[in-house]
């Protein structure tokens, strides 16, 4: 029994092996021996990778401690700004929420105060005297 899926195994893997060396993707995926070197790729390669001294002046243009260009200092500047901006005007935008919550919250405080004051001023209003309202003395 042991022998039978061992061949078994062997087979399918022989089979799968078979199969992915006729199909046209294992031609892209192998590397090309002899019809375009790695010196200048061709088609969409070409966009992909760039040459070897670009690179490494690319990396040695930017070190760690490489000075930024002035283009690159003004641009990070307007990015700042731009972020700073973003923040006043929403945090403008919150206070102004904030105020006009507030001023809506008083003023509805101040009704039910009214209200209930002049509940209590019918209530207790006994007939014989004008309304206290109106019988203030002057000072």
């Amino acid at each position: 029994m042991k022998m039978y899926w061992t061949s078994a195994t062997l087979l399918a893997l022989l089979a799968v092996l078979l199969a992915l060396s006729w199909s046209p993707e294992a031609e892209s995926a192998a590397v090309p021996s002899s019809k375009g070197s790695a010196k200048d790729p061709q088609g969409p390669m070409k966009r992909i990778f760039m040459k070897e001294a670009d690179a490494s002046n690319f990396f040695r243009k930017r070190s760690r401690r490489g000075a930024k260009s002035q283009d690159e200092i003004n641009a990070e500047q307007r990015q700042i700004l731009a972020a700073d901006e973003r923040k006043r005007e929403f945090h403008e935008e919150k206070r102004n929420e904030f105020e006009n919550y507030a001023e809506e919250d008083n003023d509805e405080q101040d009704e039910r105060t009214r209200e209930s004051t002049e509940q209590w001023r019918e209530f207790h209003y006994d007939g014989m005297h004008p309304p206290q309202e109106y019988n203030r003395h002057s000072t």
